[in-house]
């Protein structure tokens, strides 16, 4: 009976510590991702025509947007809503940056964006690029974004697109510290930027 319940607790502990180890390392992986700057290095073109890269997304706390300016209801809610809450949080925008990112870089050129963007807010700035880059972009920030034929029977003609509908919120390092989701309560949404420029 004595050798019984010894074998009985040495498999305990060896179920135990096995558990202890599982549960350590994916913690401690997690925190090296976290430490990381989010999504991936790009080379895109701003609204004004200048080349863009990765690096604008740091020395500053950062909110960021995918979309499109063909989007009916998302997109220009979400740009004339995060506008307001930069003007309430940052009134000085020395604090705080934002961008607009394309889904939709066959119809979204500079141009394009300049207009759009700037039509809603002086504090938000358009980003584009060649379809390919873009491409990189989305997946590297692991975003949904999919073309979707307007009509069925025709899908070479014209299209929208699905794309993730969250405002991605970067430190000043570029590392992601969390989101304001499509529709969020505004006070929550002002309380997020405040910690987000409280952070750094």
């Amino acid at each position: 009976m004595k050798t019984f319940r010894i074998v009985i607790w040495v498999a305990v502990l060896i179920v135990a510590g096995v558990l202890g180890s599982i549960t350590l390392y994916p913690k401690k992986s997690s925190d090296v991702v976290a430490e990381a700057p989010f999504g991936v290095p790009f080379t895109l073109v701003s609204q004004s025509g200048q080349p863009i890269t990765e690096q604008a997304l740091r020395g500053k706390p950062t909110a960021l947007f995918f979309g499109f300016t063909h989007c009916p209801e998302v997109c220009p809610t979400t740009l004339f809503e995060l506008n307001g809450w930069l003007e309430k949080v940052d009134p000085s925008g020395d604090k705080l940056q934002a961008y607009f990112v394309t889904v939709d870089p066959e119809r979204d050129t500079p141009e394009i964006m300049n207009a759009y963007v700037s039509n809603v807010s002086k504090r938000i700035t358009g980003i584009s690029g060649p379809p390919e880059k873009i491409a990189e972009v989305i997946k590297g920030f692991r975003v949904y974004a999919k073309k979707v034929p307007v009509d069925e029977k025709d899908p070479n003609g014209d299209y929208t697109m699905d794309h993730t509908a969250s405002v991605f919120l970067l430190d000043s390092a570029g590392r992601f510290s969390g989101t304001i989701a499509y529709g969020e309560n505004p006070d929550t949404a002002v309380k997020k930027l405040e910690n987000l420029v409280n952070k750094g």
